[in-house]
């Protein structure tokens, strides 16, 4: 009985899954397009000397792409018509460097027409942002396809800066992905820049008894208060992620151990034991901390859904 009810449930997970799972290779375009991640990168190194913001940027948009539908580029497409695409909803609003995408695209194409997906090209892109921020390097599994659907309704699934540790090991857990994998990849929080918004929650009103959240170290809530006032004008108002925003290290491990990281769901890791522990290993070695970021990236980028390779990453064929 127990061994009908696991297939019957491998046959709906199966079924539910939006296509076919690809098998992906680190050799896919090795005789159809060899240059590709060199191109890539050349595009990804030549936006970040004209924009530092662009590594974080792109690291955070294949996280969004990959937990709506795989990854499948469908956040690179444009809304059209009465669809409403996924880089414009509400939690993707802030995405940016798209453009860097598109351009490396654009090169790719005239070199090899019609050969690698825009889903590929982000993944390159998301370990090359990561290379140049001083981060680990790694081979990314290739042979994505992109995907045909992007709704904007859909990007609630992603995981929430407020959210706390069941529900974020819940939205991880519906893609395969551990508690492990979860610290690995909050780690990705050590580059960037967050909008007022995503932490209001825990600098006024927090909850009955508390303006502030009590777990955020005062002086850090102080200067967080002072940048996003009350009656908040500034578009760009917000915060760095961490003191060295542009460079990919532990160091973001160590301020959730101080109270100072941004998100109520970066403090949430201290609130189970298995997240905590993995907390303070990877405040104290940034070695262990690269080698789970790494391991956690090949297998999110490993989640893939599409059905063709887009010719222009912003629309359909």
């Amino acid at each position: 009985m127990a061994l009908l009810v696991a297939v019957l449930t491998l046959v709906v997970l199966v079924l539910a899954s939006s296509s076919p799972v690809i098998a992906l290779s680190s050799n896919y375009y090795e005789k159809t397009c060899p240059d590709v991640e060199s191109i890539v990168a050349k595009a990804v190194q030549s936006a970040t000397m004209k924009d530092k913001t662009v590594p974080a940027a792109l690291l955070r948009m294949h996280f969004h792409d990959c937990f709506i539908r795989g990854c499948d580029a469908s956040v690179l497409l444009y809304s059209k018509g009465n669809n409403k695409a996924e880089k414009d909803g509400p939690a993707n609003l802030s995405l940016h460097g798209f453009y860097v995408i598109e351009n490396a695209k654009k090169e790719v194409e005239a070199q090899c027409p019609g050969v690698v997906s825009c889903a590929d090209i982000l993944a390159f892109a998301a370990r090359d942002a990561v290379v140049l921020s001083g981060g680990p390097t790694w081979d990314v599994p290739k042979g994505r396809k992109d995907g045909r659907t992007s709704k904007a309704s859909e990007t609630i699934q992603l995981p929430a800066p407020t959210f706390n540790i069941s529900q974020l090991k819940q939205s991880f857990s519906q893609r395969g992905l551990s508690m492990d994998d979860l610290v690995a990849l909050s780690g990705g929080h050590t580059i960037g820049f967050s909008h007022c918004s995503s932490f209001q929650n825990r600098i006024r009103n927090f909850n009955a008894t508390h303006d502030i959240d009590p777990t955020m170290h005062p002086s850090f809530a102080a200067s967080l208060r002072s940048v996003c006032p009350i009656k908040n004008k500034a578009k760009n108002a917000g915060a760095t992620m961490d003191p060295s925003s542009t460079t990919f290290d532990n160091t973001y491990f160590k301020l959730i151990l101080h109270g100072k990281t941004l998100f109520s769901s970066d403090q949430a890791l201290l609130t189970n034991p298995k997240t905590k522990g993995l907390v303070y290993k990877f405040a104290s070695s940034k070695q262990s901390f690269e080698k789970a970021f790494v391991n956690s990236m090949i297998k999110m980028s490993s989640l893939n859904g599409g059905q063709e390779i887009r010719k222009d990453c912003r629309v359909v064929n």
